[in-house]
């Protein structure tokens, strides 16, 4: 299975988590993998999402990560999560930002 650095946030509400990790994709790509969860594919049928957790039902946008870091829908200066594993290849790689490398939450609270 191919893996890239995706942009994750649950669209149940405008508020809930949004966290930066690794993803599996599935061989079709219809699906991905994240924390032990699938995501199905919502083929264009979801309103501001475009996956959905086969377990609960839950929608998400899953995406991948933007340069200059406004990832979130809606522009909100809520959390966003980095997951450990990729937080230096996110930093380096994606935002070219090696400064902040030891950075771990964006827009977290100071």
């Amino acid at each position: 299975m191919d893996t890239r650095i995706m942009y994750i946030e649950c669209k149940e509400d405008l508020t809930d988590e949004a966290r930066i990790g690794r993803v599996k994709f599935s061989k079709t790509g219809k699906s991905v993998h994240y924390n032990g969860r699938t995501f199905q594919t919502l083929n264009g049928r979801g309103f501001k999402a475009n996956y959905f957790d086969i377990e609960t039902g839950n929608e998400y946008w899953i995406s991948g990560c933007k340069k200059d870091g406004n990832d979130r829908l809606y522009g909100e200066r809520l959390p966003i999560y980095i997951d450990e594993d990729v937080r230096e290849e996110y930093w380096t790689t994606i935002r070219n930002l090696q400064k902040n490398i030891d950075i771990m939450v964006i827009n977290g609270k100071k």
